[in-house]
């Protein structure tokens, strides 16, 4: 309930925020590739202002994603090694079960060794 509402005090602002920006930026910009002729026409591509800053979050919103991936690597295998340690201790219970079954079941005595 609480992500949910920090969610929208924080989803509905930035949205006002950014249609504002489109809204007020729609003029044409360039954007020039070629840093030591900005005069050359081929490198240079015109667009509304609001896309680059839309373009501009997403690769940020991306890059934010890519690098938080990255951060929690350690942690992704560190559950991996949990979860094949976690199974291998479960299949040796289970056999320590069926053994005592059948060790049970066969008059045998219960010996419980560590």
């Amino acid at each position: 309930m609480i992500r949910r509402l920090i969610s929208i005090f924080i989803t509905i602002p930035l949205a006002v925020v950014l249609i504002a920006l489109a809204v007020a930026n729609r003029g044409s910009a360039p954007l020039r590739f070629d840093v030591f002729n900005p005069d050359n026409p081929a490198l240079t591509v015109n667009a509304p202002m609001f896309i680059w800053l839309f373009g501009a979050v997403a690769i940020g919103v991306i890059a934010g994603g890519i690098g938080a991936w990255f951060a929690q690597g350690k942690h992704r295998k560190m559950e991996r090694r949990y979860k094949k340690e976690a199974d291998s201790l479960r299949y040796e219970v289970e056999g320590q079960k069926r053994q005592s079954d059948t060790e049970t079941a066969t008059g045998r005595s219960l010996v419980m060794s560590r």
